[in-house]
């Protein structure tokens, strides 16, 4: 096991990716959650390094991350990491020989057997394992929201199945791609001409099913990543789980329909009622009010949003229903600020 910090009242606290999409958003919840920051440290590639984040209320220098700003870490507790898996590769055992625990965004160390891969509402009580490498990783952000509906059900039911299609917004690929919907968009409805960069196709009126590089069992990085993240939160390795990954049009918050099949047979009622008793996790589910989870209604708030609760009508134990978050915040930032505060106030 590795050095760790002694354990003090305020954290000193990096965010390497600081001005992306999910590192400001981490920012922004940092200060919006009270999070007791000692010093804050804030780096960025050299494309952004020299500009300042405000946090409460002070201008904070984002620095360039290079071997001569690993000195810094002699003295920081926490990082939050969304700088990419290279960066995380190559940096983390730099920062955690220091003392530094990182909470990673990339794939870089999920599937790491020594490296705990956390939700805290589904398995907060694997955060134990964090000082085998000073690591804990942050599980892709589909596979957030959707290991949080599972986790009830699975410890009641048993889920033997899983298959999901995902409905992913363009944020998920942060602010360039955001800006490349956006300006399709404007040039589409002013008869304008479509440039194509972030996405291996128009991204604007259309839905691309291809999330990362494709693989040679036919399946995409990001839908292997759903596949292994899911079985190993869960601590399943038998559970069956396949996805689909689509990119669709919009800004914010991820959907995704997903039908499970369960060994013990569970109405549409008592899984409703078992999921409105579900830490983090939000029903919304009246069809005949139009009531069920939304982009619109998500983006922006912390809850992971279920509907349509139905049971699938082929086959006797099989449960569909309809599930949203916002990828930015439970997705990635909040699920890492949450982690720090788990470490912060119990495990450090």
């Amino acid at each position: 096991m590795l050095h760790t910090k002694r354990n003090v009242a305020k954290r000193n606290v990096a965010i390497i990716g600081a001005t992306g999409a999910v590192g400001e958003e981490m920012l922004s919840i940092l200060e919006e959650r009270n999070f007791p920051v000692g010093k804050l440290f804030l780096y960025a590639s050299k494309n952004s390094a020299g500009v300042y984040q405000k946090f409460h209320d002070k201008n904070v220098l984002v620095k360039l991350l290079n071997e001569e700003a690993l000195d810094d870490f002699d003295s920081i507790d926490i990082a939050l990491l969304s700088a990419g898996t290279e960066v995380s590769r190559t940096l983390i055992p730099k920062m955690t020989e220091r003392g530094t625990v990182c909470i990673d965004n990339s794939n870089a160390w999920r599937m790491d057997p020594e490296v705990p891969l956390v939700v805290p509402e589904v398995n907060y009580e694997d955060l134990v394992h964090y000082s085998q490498k000073n690591i804990v990783a942050n599980p892709n952000c589909s596979t957030v929201q959707m290991v949080q509906v599972l986790k009830p059900i699975h410890d009641t039911f048993r889920i033997k199945r899983v298959v999901v299609a995902t409905y992913q917004s363009t944020s998920g690929k942060g602010k360039k791609a955001m800006e490349e919907l956006s300006k399709q968009t404007i040039a589409l409805l002013n008869q304008g001409e479509i440039h194509v960069q972030e996405f291996p196709h128009q991204i604007a009126f259309n839905c691309i099913p291809h999330i990362d590089s494709f693989l040679e069992n036919g399946y995409t990085l990001e839908e292997m990543k759903m596949i292994l993240e899911t079985k190993k939160i869960l601590h399943d390795p038998s559970m069956q789980v396949t996805a689909t990954c689509v990119r669709v049009p919009v800004f914010g918050s991820h959907a995704e329909a997903v039908t499970i099949e369960t060994e013990q047979k569970a109405s549409a009622q008592e899984i409703r009622e078992l999921l409105s008793q579900t830490k983090g996790v939000k029903v919304i589910d009246d069809p005949s009010q139009n009531l069920y989870p939304l982009n619109t209604l998500t983006t922006g708030t912390d809850e992971t949003c279920v509907g349509r609760i139905r049971e699938d009508i082929s086959t006797p134990h099989g449960i569909a229903l309809w599930i949203v978050s916002d990828n930015l915040r439970k997705g990635a930032a909040l699920n890492a600020v949450q982690i720090a505060e788990a470490l912060a106030s119990e495990f450090l």
